[in-house]
C-alpha cells in the first residue's frame, strides 16, 4: 500500500481534531471567561528504510488565548470581572484549587457561593458561605460583605474574601474540565490590592467570525486529505493490475 495514504490520513485526522477544537470554541461564545482553545500541527519525520521522504501530521495542544474578552456591566452585585493575569480560585470536582476566570457567581440554596457552572468559590480558609441578608457587596480587594437580614443598611458584616491570585497564563494549563491549574499542581497565593470590579463579568474571548473562517478553512484541507486517500488508493488498485497483467 502506498505510504501516502498513511501521510493523508494523518492530515485529515488533524483536520478533524482541529475542528473539534474550534467547535468548543463556538459552543463557549457566551461562557463568562472562557478562553479559546489553541491547537497547532507539528510535522512528524518517519525514520527506518529508504528514504526520508515521509513527514506525518501530527496536532499538538496550543494551550488557551490568555487575551482578555469584552467587559459586560451586568449590575449584579456578586458578579465580578478581574483584572488581567487575575484567577479566581475555585474547587474542582476532587475537591482540589483550580482556577477560573468566570465571574458570573450566586449563592446556591445551601447558602454557598458558587460559579454558574456549580463550582465552589474558594477564600483562603475554604468554600465561602454567605448568611441570609438583605444586601451584598463585593469590594475591589475581593471582600465580602452583607447587611444581615432584618438589620438597618448601615450595619454591615463581613462573610470572607474572594481568593483571587495573579499567575502568568504561560504558568498554567487547562484540564479537561475547563479549569486552570499551576504547572507545577501547587496552589498559587493570593493576590493584594485591587484586583476586580464588581457588578460585571468578562466575557468570552472567542471570536465567532474568525472561528467560521477556520472552520471552513479547515473543512476543505479535510476534503483534500480525502481527496489525496482516494488517488493513493486508486494508484495502488492500478499498479496492482499492471502487475498482474504483466505476469
Amino acid at each position: 500500500m502506498d505510504k501516502g495514504i498513511y501521510v493523508a490520513m494523518t492530515g485529515a485526522s488533524a483536520a478533524l481534531q482541529a475542528q473539534s477544537a474550534l467547535a468548543q470554541n463556538l459552543a463557549n461564545v457566551d461562557t463568562a471567561g472562557f478562553k479559546a482553545v489553541l491547537n497547532q500541527t507539528q510535522p512528524y519525520q518517519i525514520t527506518g528504510a529508504g528514504m526520508p521522504s515521509r513527514v506525518d501530521a501530527t496536532l499538538q495542544n496550543g494551550g488557551f488565548d490568555a487575551s482578555g474578552g469584552p467587559t459586560l456591566t451586568t449590575g449584579n452585585p456578586l458578579d465580578v470581572a478581574l483584572k488581567p493575569n487575575a484567577w479566581l480560585a475555585v474547587q474542582d470536582s476532587a475537591g482540589n484549587e483550580a482556577y477560573t476566570r468566570a465571574g458570573d457567581l450566586r449563592v446556591n440554596e445551601n447558602g454557598q457561593l458558587i460559579t454558574k457552572s456549580g463550582r465552589a468559590v474558594l477564600s483562603e480558609n475554604g468554600p465561602i458561605t454567605i448568611p441570609p441578608n438583605q444586601s451584598v457587596n463585593v469590594a475591589p480587594d475581593g471582600t465580602i460583605s452583607i447587611v444581615p437580614q432584618g438589620q438597618n443598611p448601615d450595619v454591615q458584616a463581613n462573610v470572607g474574601r474572594l481568593k483571587v491570585v495573579e499567575q502568568d497564563p504561560t504558568q498554567l494549563r487547562r484540564g479537561a474540565d475547563g479549569l486552570m491549574r499551576r504547572n507545577d499542581n501547587q496552589p498559587a497565593t493570593s493576590a493584594a490590592g485591587s484586583v476586580l470590579t464588581s457588578g460585571a463579568i468578562e466575557g468570552s474571548n472567542v471570536n465567532p467570525s474568525d472561528a467560521l473562517v477556520n472552520m471552513i478553512s479547515l473543512s476543505r484541507a479535510f476534503d483534500l486529505q480525502v481527496q489525496v486517500l482516494h488517488n493513493s488508493d486508486e494508484n495502488a488498485r492500478s499498479a496492482t493490475t499492471l502487475l498482474r497483467l504483466s505476469s
